[in-house]
């Protein structure tokens, strides 16, 4: 019998439990993974646009990076918690278009910026007195460009061809967002020839980009180990560990996530693997380096410690006036009273 297409204005996404109980828990989790991000990564957006030190092509990107953290895990975070708050764990058509659209931009534009980073570390290990010639501002302006034309690029590529797909077996997404393979089990076709070219070339953009993370992470090691100093050593691995840590950790779970066959059944194994690759690393990013850049601790001790003056230095005024308008008082009363004994008995 041959499959019929449906005509699909929404879909259902799978939640993350079917009691009450679990779905308050899942709300209270969410909700403070989601706020620590945004903390977090808008702290970093901060620290380095106020701080004049913070203003080196590497914060550059770590700002640019913090920015794309903050957007990535607001596609999906929050309208899972909404799922579970309201207990509708529908989308419409549009909304899982935008989802998928928004994921794949973001994840890829990420993909190609944590690159142009570690080839900005190559450049400032490894080629120190072509630094400011290479990373000049209009070169790091266009890398950053790079990253976010191949982002839209992919992100455009690869919605167009996965709804496209006709769709007949169901409207339930084994996921708690759009994401393409869990969608490409729902189509009721069995070419996905244009699917499968558009992921060879997703695939090759994350290889590439593999390649170049790699090969400059060998050339930064073999200079650092070279440098004789334990001082300049330490100095130098400060500034490349976060940002490998980082590269390993998004790498990592977005391979598993899109290279993982999606089982026929939905498992609660399925929905960790993508919160594993859309929540985490958006989550650790600014953990791992505000505790490894010493640049970045230094400037937020710094903000801490000019809020907390200027919080000192505006009850010290506050106080100091108070003071003075009650002696003011005071003797105006004072006057008063005298004023009261001078007068002539009757």
């Amino acid at each position: 019998m041959a499959n019929v297409s449906m005509s699909i204005t929404e879909f259902v996404l799978m939640g993350f439990s079917d009691s009450r109980e679990g779905q308050v828990l899942h709300v209270i989790l969410f909700l403070f993974i989601y706020l620590a991000a945004l903390v977090g990564n808008l702290l970093i957006v901060l620290l380095t646009t106020l701080d004049q030190h913070l203003h080196s092509p590497m914060h550059f990107f770590l700002k640019t990076l913090s920015l794309l953290d903050v957007c990535f895990i607001s596609v999906t975070v929050p309208k899972a918690i909404i799922q579970s708050l309201t207990q509708n764990s529908s989308i419409s058509f549009l909304g899982c278009v935008a989802q998928v659209f928004l994921v794949v931009l973001f994840a890829c534009a990420e993909l190609t910026l944590l690159t142009v980073m570690s080839y900005d570390r190559y450049v400032a290990i490894c080629r120190p007195l072509h630094y400011q010639v290479v990373m000049k501002k209009a070169a790091c302006e266009q890398m950053l460009a790079a990253s976010w034309l191949s982002g839209i690029a992919s992100g455009l590529l690869n919605t167009s061809v996965t709804f496209s797909l006709p769709f007949c077996r169901s409207n339930f997404v084994h996921q708690f967002f759009c994401e393409i393979p869990s969608l490409l089990k729902l189509s009721c076709s069995e070419k996905f020839v244009a699917e499968i070219g558009a992921i060879i070339v997703t695939t090759s953009l994350g290889i590439v980009c593999f390649i170049s993370i790699l090969v400059s992470y060998i050339h930064i090691f073999s200079t650092v180990m070279s440098i004789p100093s334990v001082k300049g050593r330490s100095k130098a691995f400060s500034t490349c560990i976060p940002h490998l840590v980082v590269v390993t950790v998004f790498l990592n779970t977005g391979s598993i996530a899109y290279l993982k066959p999606v089982s026929e059944s939905p498992s609660v194994s399925d929905l960790m693997v993508s919160v594993f690759y859309t929540v985490v690393p958006p989550t650790l990013n600014p953990i791992i380096y505000s505790l490894k850049n010493q640049d970045i601790k230094a400037a937020f001790w710094k903000m801490l410690r000019k809020t907390i003056f200027k919080y000192n230095d505006g009850n010290k005024n506050n106080n100091n006036n108070k003071g003075i308008d009650t002696s003011f008082n005071s003797d105006k009363h004072e006057v008063k009273l005298v004023n009261c004994n001078r007068l002539p008995a009757i």
